[in-house]
């Protein structure tokens, strides 16, 4: 066989590997080395959907917006996780995307906003994830947020997401397994996203609840130990939950308040989405409250428990005191003092001494004191 036949049979083996590492490794805008080795780690998935169904073969962002600028009823949906700067230039480049987006996509940590650049919006999003613990401990971590960005144009959807919360793999596998879904565009890809965080949030919500459920059974327990730092650290990992969760409302109220660039259909079902989040919300804030409630009534209870101490302490002070008195004036050394000489003074005395401190925890005893 020549060297020729060889270099062609080897060529033609490696084509599945090529084919497969073309879906993982989108070139740049200009095909090179230099932006497919800078995308390589972010991009987790490139597609184009043609009448809601995912157009067979390789894909990189590049040649499937090009595909889809010629092919009516379609639209690409480009996935990343965890992009830098480096990574996302080129593809902000490719669709037009301003600087603004680019600082956005490359952000962890950004409030939940929806904002409009010309023909895009940009739709953020927070993740949200409850953290498997054997116990609440001072330190131990609850929940555990990211982020998610949405690039909405005309054509094409980008999904951008940081942390390990929220993957967005099931999200794209359900669409698909839906094309009539999927045919609406990239705006229905926007609302399973935002869907299915919402659906995370009161996830979260009902961890919590068996949290604070457990935490209250403790706190109350009886002979229970100073919980006030679990309580605490729960409050603090329940606003971290709020923060990320809260500020959502009023850009679901902007984006169904938009009649001109949301959908009608599409509109409908964000409506859906908004009555999950306020009812989210709604447990959130009650869950501050119950926080609150069991703090305080934790400061009460130790309070009224220190009351209960320095009772007892004083009680038995005040028959020390008595014992002490009386030990301490038969205990001078005067010559002239009544009943000093007498044969059986010493056990009368004791007696004495005994008859008042049993006198005196007794009355202690009745008064709730001991």
């Amino acid at each position: 066989m020549s060297d020729e036949q060889q270099a062609g049979v080897a060529w033609a083996w490696t084509a599945p590997l090529r084919k497969a590492a073309s879906r993982i490794r989108p070139t740049g805008p200009a095909g090179s080395a230099d932006d497919d080795d800078a995308t390589h780690g972010s991009v987790i998935d490139c597609a184009v959907y043609v009448d809601g169904r995912r157009w067979p073969g390789a894909c990189d962002y590049d040649d499937g917006l090009a595909t889809v600028r010629q092919t009516p009823g379609s639209f690409l949906w480009l996935g990343l996780h965890e992009p830098s700067e480096a990574d996302f230039a080129p593809i902000a480049k490719r669709f037009g995307l301003d600087e603004l987006a680019v600082e956005a996509a490359t952000t962890r940590r950004q409030r939940p906003k929806i904002e409009h650049f010309a023909d895009v919006t940009l739709f953020v999003l927070r993740t949200t994830r409850y953290v498997e613990h054997s116990a609440l401990t001072e330190t131990c971590e609850v929940v555990e947020t990211g982020s998610v960005v949405l690039f909405i144009g005309d054509g094409y959807v980008i999904t951008v997401r940081h942390g390990p919360a929220g993957p967005l793999g099931p999200v794209r596998a359900d669409l698909e397994r839906r094309p009539d879904r999927m045919a609406q565009g990239p705006w229905a890809v926007a609302h399973a996203v935002a869907d299915r965080m919402v659906d995370s949030y009161l996830e979260v919500a009902v961890a919590f609840e068996n949290d604070i459920d457990e935490l209250e059974d403790h706190v109350f327990a009886p002979q229970s130990q100073n919980r006030a730092a679990q309580i605490y650290q729960l409050k603090r990992e329940l606003m971290e939950f709020k923060r990320a969760v809260a500020p959502l409302q009023h850009p679901l109220a902007a984006l169904i308040d938009d009649k001109e660039g949301l959908p009608k259909e599409i509109r409908r079902y964000f409506r859906d989405v908004n009555d999950h989040l306020l009812r989210t919300v709604e447990r959130i804030v009650a869950y501050d409250d119950l926080l609150n409630s069991i703090l305080q009534a934790r400061l009460a209870q130790l309070s009224v428990d220190q009351n209960n101490d320095m009772r007892k302490i004083a009680a038995w002070a005040a028959i020390a005191a008595a014992q002490t008195a009386i030990a301490g004036i038969y205990g001078m050394n005067f010559d002239y003092m009544p009943e000093l000489h007498w044969k059986y003074g010493y056990v009368i005395v004791l007696a004495l001494m005994f008859v008042v401190a049993s006198a005196m925890y007794r009355a202690f005893r009745r008064s709730g004191w001991l």
